[in-house]
C-alpha cells in the first residue's frame, strides 16, 4: 500500500513515464497472486482430500485473521493520521 501511494514520489525529478504505474500494477498483481495462493491453495487441497469441514474452517479462520489484521492496521492509520 505504501508503494502504491508514494511510489510516484521516487520519480519526481524525472519526467513522468509509464514505468511507475506499470511497476505499481505489477506489485499489486504479485500481491494478489500470493494472497490467493496463501488463502485458497491449502483449503482446496484439504477439500479435495475429503476434509471438507476442516477446509472451510481453515479458510474462514485465515480470512477472519487477515480481516482482523486489516482492521487493526486501518485503525492505526486513522489514529496516526
Amino acid at each position: 500500500m505504501l508503494f502504491i501511494t508514494y511510489g510516484t514520489q521516487f520519480a519526481r525529478e524525472k519526467p513522468d513515464t509509464i514505468l511507475i504505474p506499470m511497476a505499481m500494477l505489477s506489485l499489486f498483481v504479485l500481491s494478489a497472486a500470493l494472497m490467493g495462493l496463501l488463502f485458497v491453495f491449502q483449503p482446496v487441497l484439504m477439500y479435495l482430500d475429503g476434509k471438507k469441514k476442516e477446509a472451510v474452517s481453515f479458510f474462514l479462520t485465515t480470512l477472519g485473521t487477515f480481516a482482523g489484521i486489516t482492521v487493526v492496521v486501518f485503525a492505526a492509520a486513522l489514529l496516526i493520521h
